[in-house]
C-alpha cells in the first residue's frame, strides 16, 4: 500500500469500515510511513476537538450584520445561496433577488 491508496481509504479507516484483510495493509503502511501517521494523528485530534466542541450562538447583532453582509455580497455578484441560513428564509432570499 502506498500513501495515495491509504489516503483513499482514510474515511473508511476512521469509520471502522475497512475489510480486515486490507486493515493489515493499512497498519503495515502506518508503521512505516511517518507522513500518513501524522495525517492519522492530526485527523484523530481534529475529530476529538470537534466532538468536544459546544455550539456557539452568535449575538443577534453579529448574526444580523453577517446576514446583511452575505446578502449584499450575493446582490453584488448576482448569485444567491440555495441554502437556508438561520434567520434567512427562502422568501427573504427571493425578496433580495427582486431588489437587486
Amino acid at each position: 500500500m502506498n500513501c495515495t491508496d491509504f489516503l483513499a481509504k482514510l474515511t473508511d479507516y476512521f469509520d471502522g469500515q475497512i475489510d480486515p484483510s486490507l486493515m493489515a495493509e493499512v497498519k503495515e503502511h502506518l508503521g512505516t510511513c511517518h507522513h500518513c501517521e501524522v495525517v492519522v494523528d492530526t485527523t484523530r485530534k481534529t475529530i476529538d476537538v470537534y466532538r468536544g466542541a459546544q455550539a456557539y450562538e452568535f449575538p443577534e447583532e453579529l448574526s444580523s450584520r453577517l446576514r446583511a453582509a452575505v446578502m449584499e455580497r450575493c446582490r453584488a455578484v448576482g448569485k444567491y445561496p440555495e441554502i437556508e441560513l438561520k434567520g434567512v428564509t427562502p422568501a427573504a432570499n427571493q425578496t433580495a433577488k427582486q431588489h437587486s
